[in-house]
This record gives C-alpha cells, structure tokens and sequence, in this order.
C-alpha cells in the first residue's frame, strides 16, 4: 500500500496535525471537517471526534495551502472539490455563488471532507489479463480509482494507454504511482475534451477515464469507441440494476461497448461480469 501521508498532513493548520498524525496512513479513510464541530476521522471500522471544534480560519487555510493559490485549483472548486498533491480530494460545502444558472464557487465555505488516497498495486490482476473494455461501477469511497489505476498499469504493458486525469487523483505529477508503467496521461481537462485530444494525437489502444458523470463524457465515449479505442473507466452505480436503469448509461451498455463489469463493494472486494446485450 502507498499512501501520500507528509503531502495531506502538510495542508492541515497546526492544530490538527498532531491528532491525525497519530493515526495510521493505513486506516483513515476521510477526516471531515465541520465549521463549529470537532473534526470527525472516519476510520475503517469506527469514527472518532477528536479535536476542539473548527474554525473558519482552520478551513480557509486548509483551501488556500492545498490549493496552493492557484487560480486553476480555485476555478475547479466551482465543481465542488480541490485536488491535493497526492492525490488526496478535499470535497467542500457552504454558501454557493450561481452565475446565469450555473455554481461558479463558493461565497463561503462551512465543511470540508477530506479523503485519504491510497495506491495498491497488483489488486486488479485478474481482470489485467482482459483484452475488452472495462466499467468499474461502485458507491462512493469503494475504491473505483483505485481499482482503475491498477488496472491501467496491467493494460500498458501491453498496450498503449492514454489516461485523461481531469482531478489529478490517477496519476498525480509528484507521486510515482506510474513508474513502473508506459503511460500517457493528460492532467487537469475535461474528459469529453481530453478523450477527442487523446484520441487525435495520442494514437491509444486504451483511453481511461475516471468518474464518468455528465452525458457530454457518454457521447465522447460513444464517439471514440468506434474508432476502435477500448475504454477502462468508472461509474456511480451500486450494482448493474442501478446502472442499466439510468438513462445517461444505457448507451455504454446496451451498445456492446464496453464487455466487462467490475462492481465494488462497500468493503472494497469487488466482483466480475460479463455484459451481455
């Protein structure tokens, strides 16, 4: 197991670092902060309080050390997240500002969950041995990225991969999460952009992509994928059901594209299935 431990307890104010820090890399899962209420540490098996209650202050800094000022982090916040160096998510709630319909940041932020990346290598094996394209489908917190990561490595040696890392949890730059793998990884854009980029310049066997969440991803998809592309990639859905019976994914199913299913479960085992039309 890898985790980025140094690079989530840096982002944290001085009054939380000694209290996270005592607990495992190995065990946190995510570390939810609340204005006005002890930070809460989601562990494994039990969550504790720990902690004298937040402050407003304690959570800018958080956002403005993670996001290290930067105006493309702070651009990304509109989505309702900042990633941090290692991969690690900071997901943020509070007062929305809305421009001609559509959330364009925060006015102010109340609560904050920050949740721990890790990296296990050799977890996706079995399925690594696939030729097809492959849907990870999962609730969220199962381990879907993580799961997709490994099986990108399987697939690039073998193939060629090209990965769109729109949040930079994949593959981050100042991790080595790829260095035993050939990859093309293309940081920081949109998936339905990045997938058009990728498959114009890139020349992949294998596009991955993480979250698929918008009918513009869908549609990207379904136009690269006959061009004779294979896709590995990701899903909200807790079980097939679920995901044959939302309207945005039963193109990517009902048209054969992608031949395999991976569905997590809440303790991160998973299962495999064989889409049939």
């Amino acid at each position: 197991m890898k985790c980025a431990w140094n690079d989530l307890i840096s982002i944290l104010p001085q009054s939380m670092r000694q209290n996270m820090d005592k607990l495992s890399a190995e065990c946190v899962q995510e570390m939810r902060l609340r204005l006005q209420r002890p930070p809460e540490i989601i562990l494994k098996d039990r969550r504790l309080h720990m902690g004298t209650p937040v402050t407003s202050e304690e959570i800018s800094f958080i956002i403005n050390t993670a996001s290290r000022y930067s105006p493309w982090m702070a651009a990304s916040s509109a989505s309702g997240y900042i990633s941090v160096p290692g991969g690690h998510r900071i997901g943020m709630c509070g007062e929305a500002v809305i421009k001609d319909g559509e959330m364009t940041g925060f006015r102010m932020i109340r609560s904050l969950n920050i949740r721990v990346a890790r990296d296990f290598p050799g977890i996706s094996a079995t399925v690594g041995k696939e030729r097809g394209s492959v849907l990870i489908i999962g609730k969220p917190g199962c381990g879907k990225t993580t799961f997709l990561r490994d099986l990108i490595r399987y697939r690039s040696a073998r193939e060629t991969v090209a990965v769109v890392d729109e949040r930079s949890e994949l593959f981050p730059l100042n991790l080595h999460f790829d260095r035993d793998c050939s990859l093309d990884v293309l940081s920081g854009c949109r998936k339905a952009h990045g997938i058009q980029i990728l498959l114009r310049t890139m020349g992949p066997d294998v596009i991955a992509v993480d979250e698929i969440t918008a009918a513009e991803d869908c549609d990207a998809l379904l136009q690269a994928g006959w061009c004779g592309v294979k896709f590995l990639a990701t899903a909200h859905a807790s079980n097939k059901e679920d995901l044959y019976a939302r309207p945005m994914y039963q193109p990517l199913v009902r048209t054969g594209m992608f031949d395999t299913l991976i569905i997590m479960q809440p303790d991160k085992s998973w299962r495999m299935e064989r889409i049939k039309l």
